[in-house]
């Protein structure tokens, strides 16, 4: 989580589209980021970070936003290749990436006419991460479906043991896939997200999350400003006969994925890859949730390469896009005016 930094005194309105990915929600903010110092979006990130994270409080969390919120401020690109560059805002804190973030604020912004990519189906992202190419469809003046080339992914780590409180050992693999996941698949304390419910996931997540952190430090070996895992991916049977996994994905600090995740998708491919298991392609589901018409994602393994010391594997992402159309107006005045104005994040407590 980022350093609490205060709402500067004064009136601050930002101008956003919110829409969702069939599942998860995106808040594209369109008018109002903060100018940032830095030469690569990665620099910028650091700068957002320690500047001006009460933006991203103000508009991820209640009163504005809630525990899944998440969303991308809009920039020119840094890069002569890009078309667009993309900073990512979520409850969780700046990330490098998000892939539904991305699939969504694509969508947003080519049917509101603020990209103009280069070449038709194809846009080029400057993201703090790095690169990253989405090709869409059209159907008229909507977008049908976005498919994301995602930055290459990687099993970091493999076979982490650690203990929790009142679960007992579990075995995870951190990876790769934008941001790093510990990802936990079936094992004697864990035997699948059909044997848990949600509440034992939102009770177990941050514990893990945190221990994880403290007996194992990860860092990108291209970028160490990207580190620490901040997400965590549980595994389970498909329900579905067209899946081969199925998965849900914990964050901030009490989310649970609409969707299966687009670098948690990434990471999870790249674990597979690593370990010799031959998924080529991984599409997951998450108990039903907001799949829109019975689409399911789909991840596609692109193609593999050396990454440090590492194996790196490269994924295709498509996911099937709405924007709600609508636009939304935050205006946050200083503390005096808006106590609300930094933004909260409520706990459930016994009375």
């Amino acid at each position: 989580m980022s350093p609490a930094v205060p709402v500067p005194s004064g009136c601050h309105i930002f101008s956003c589209i919110d829409g969702h990915t069939c599942g998860n929600p995106v808040r594209l903010v369109i008018g109002g980021g903060p100018f940032l110092d830095g030469a690569t979006m990665s620099e910028k990130r650091q700068d957002f970070i320690a500047r001006f994270d009460w933006v991203r409080r103000s508009l991820m969390f209640e009163p504005r936003g809630h525990d899944v919120m998440s969303g991308a401020i809009l920039y020119p690109p840094l890069r002569a290749d890009c078309d667009i560059a993309m900073l990512y805002i979520e409850v969780t804190g700046c990330l490098p990436i998000c892939g539904h973030g991305t699939i969504g604020s694509v969508t947003f912004a080519l049917e509101h006419g603020l990209v103009m990519p280069r070449e038709e189906g194809v846009v080029a992202l400057d993201a703090p991460a790095g690169k990253v190419t989405a090709r869409f469809q059209r159907n008229g003046a909507h977008v049908d479906s976005v498919r994301l080339y995602n930055v290459p992914s990687y099993l970091a780590v493999e076979a982490v043991p650690v203990t929790i409180e009142g679960i007992g050992e579990l075995v995870v693999d951190i990876a790769y896939g934008g941001n790093f996941y510990a990802i936990v698949d079936k094992q004697k304390n864990f035997r699948g997200l059909e044997d848990v419910s949600v509440d034992w996931l939102l009770r177990g997540s941050p514990a893990l999350r945190r221990r994880v952190n403290e007996v194992v430090a990860v860092a990108h070996p291209d970028d160490p400003t990207i580190r620490g895992v901040s997400h965590v991916q549980w595994i389970g049977a498909p329900r579905d006969p067209r899946a081969h996994g199925r998965n849900t994905v914990f964050y901030g600090d009490r989310a649970i994925d609409r969707s299966p995740c687009g670098t948690g998708t990434s990471a999870r491919m790249a674990q597979l890859a690593a370990k010799g298991r031959k998924h080529h392609r991984h599409a997951v589901r998450w108990k039903g949730r907001g799949r829109g018409a019975g689409r399911q994602p789909r991840g596609d393994r692109a193609e593999r390469r050396r990454l440090g010391a590492h194996d790196r594997v490269q994924h295709d992402l498509r996911r099937f896009p709405r924007s709600a159309r609508r636009r939304l107006f935050a205006d946050l005045n200083s503390p005096t005016a808006d106590p609300e104005g930094r933004g909260r994040a409520y706990r459930c407590a016994a009375l």
